[in-house]
This record gives structure tokens, C-alpha cells and sequence, in this order.
């Protein structure tokens, strides 16, 4: 129960990639953390499992009346729908950016660095993300690497759902650790 006082936000919605999310969800509950599944929809919202919409989840919190301070960490999952839509959302955005000026950790993995790329808050990071939108993110002045977890100044990304288990442990670390104090050479 390393997390039993810290709050989470994982944001998404339609067309999240479904191991994206419930894996960290279930990794972050193990070790106590409360979980908030953020979204800019009430209801539920319905993932993409491989080749089909696959299981839905309950949103517990919208948009439009969450407030970032109240959580310790965030994490975006991929999917390529889910970080689409989100990434024109200006609501989500903010919240998002929330996070970076608090210097709070946050996950991102697959196609979820698009989010951060619409959010303009990845130039001069070390990241990683899924292949396809490696040239998204070096264009957005980040340096892309191939590796199956990065971890920078408190933002952790991977590549894919394989790269899950090393993504959920170092979400953990992060957490844990808490905010990062920055250090500008």
C-alpha cells in the first residue's frame, strides 16, 4: 500500500486502448492510491480492444469539474481515438498543463504523447511513444528514444501495451517520490 493518500486522474475517453488503462488503474489501486477516471463525457466511456470496441468503464469525474490541484499524479493511456479526440479539447489541455507547472508526475504511453505534444509542454524531454508518432514528437522538440519506459523530470512514457509492466513500476516510483523540483542547467 505504498500510495494509500495519493489521488490519480486517469484521463481519457472513447477509443482509449483498453490494457492502457486498466492495467495502471489496477496497479495504482494494489498499492492504495485513489483513482478518478476523468473524461470530457459523462457516463461511461468505451475502449478499443485490438481490433473492436472492447469493455466500457464509469467516469467518475468530467472535465468541467475537475480541478487538477486536488490530484497527485496523472496518467493519459493511449489508443488512437482517445488522445484524437482529447487533443482538441482545450479543457483537457489545461488540465493536462496543470500537472507540468505543478511538476506533479505524470504517464503517458502509445499514442497518449500526442496530448502532451497539443499541450506544448514535451519540448527539450527525453520521451518515448508508439512508432508511428515518433515524428510528431521529435517535431515538437523532444528527443525520441526506443526504449521500453522513459522516465524524465517526472514524466513516464512507453511505447506500447507490452511495455506495460515496466510502465506501471515506474508510474509507482514517480508517485511515490512525488513533485520533482526542476533543474535548469
Amino acid at each position: 500500500m505504498k500510495l494509500k493518500d495519493k489521488k490519480v486522474a486517469i484521463l481519457a475517453t472513447d477509443g482509449f486502448e483498453k490494457s492502457e488503462l486498466f492495467r495502471p488503474l489496477e496497479a495504482l489501486k494494489i498499492e492504495g492510491a485513489t483513482v478518478h477516471i476523468v473524461s470530457n463525457k459523462l457516463g461511461e466511456i468505451k475502449s478499443w480492444d485490438k481490433t473492436n470496441w472492447g469493455d466500457s468503464i464509469k467516469v467518475d469525474k468530467n472535465l468541467d469539474e475537475v480541478n487538477a490541484s486536488v490530484y497527485n499524479a496523472l496518467v493519459l493511456p493511449g489508443g488512437v481515438l482517445n488522445p484524437d479526440t482529447l487533443r482538441t479539447d482545450e479543457k483537457a489541455l489545461s488540465f493536462i498543463r496543470s500537472f507540468f507547472e505543478d511538476n506533479k508526475p505524470v504517464g503517458a504511453i502509445c499514442h497518449a504523447p500526442w496530448l502532451l505534444i497539443s499541450a506544448g509542454v514535451i519540448g527539450n524531454r527525453q520521451i518515448t511513444s508508439y512508432k508511428s508518432i515518433k515524428d510528431d514528437v521529435i517535431n515538437s522538440g523532444a528527443d525520441w528514444v526506443d526504449m521500453e519506459v522513459v522516465v524524465d523530470q517526472g514524466l513516464v512514457t512507453s511505447r506500447n501495451p507490452k511495455d506495460l509492466p515496466a510502465f506501471c513500476g515506474k508510474l509507482i516510483e514517480e508517485i511515490m517520490e512525488g513533485k520533482h523540483v526542476h533543474h535548469h542547467a
